[in-house]
């Protein structure tokens, strides 16, 4: 029924965006990471849309490219998870990299998605475990547990969470991958220095 829809950014808030087209404001539940990546302003965005209706409401959740989308319907299968628990999951790290926590059964990653428990984990890699490919998929959950470490080592040295997740991000694009902690924690605490 609604896929996709393209329009301005008229408000952000802390969990949905507004999305004016055709001079009617659509209000669309997003990620954080969707969140961060868009912006208020004159430049369109292409959001790809899932509608969510339930009793009297319909909701949106929109994501700026199909393979979120495809995700996030595949975790709505699983029973127990809802809309608003899979945007949660979808948190946790990259679509690739969550790939690889259900296939490694690393039900630890997933647990950090809010109001993801240990069972509602278990389930969603039994459901999904054969429905999804992700080549190197250990050297992925590795990788996220790297980025784990580096997130405690910040929020210890007084960083916010989503600082602190913010920072890990923007300094992986500059990573060949054969630095040790130290150097990635230091090559973050000097990108950290240079926004401020």
């Amino acid at each position: 029924m609604l896929y996709t829809l393209n329009g301005l950014v008229t408000e952000k808030k802390q969990n949905f965006f507004v999305l004016e087209v055709g001079g009617i404001g659509f209000k669309i539940f997003a990620n954080i990471h969707t969140l961060e990546k868009i912006s208020i302003g004159n430049t369109p965005i292409h959001c790809f849309c899932f509608l969510h209706s339930s009793e009297n409401q319909f909701d949106v959740f929109g994501f700026l490219d199909e393979p979120s989308l495809s995700f996030f319907e595949l975790l709505n299968t699983v029973p127990g998870v809802g809309p608003r628990t899979a945007l949660n999951v979808l948190d946790v790290d990259s679509v690739q990299n969550i790939t690889a926590a259900i296939l490694e059964k690393r039900i630890d990653l997933l647990t950090r998605a809010s109001g993801i428990g240990k069972k509602t984990a278990e389930r969603i890699v039994v459901e999904l475990q054969n429905k999804l490919h992700v080549h190197a998929s250990s050297s992925l959950t590795e990788s996220m547990d790297i980025n784990i470490e580096l997130e405690e080592a910040l929020t210890s040295l007084g960083y916010q969470q989503k600082e602190a997740k913010q920072a890990i991000q923007t300094a992986q694009k500059l990573f060949r991958g054969n630095e040790t902690f130290e150097d990635r924690l230091r090559s973050i605490l000097k990108g950290i220095g240079k926004s401020k």
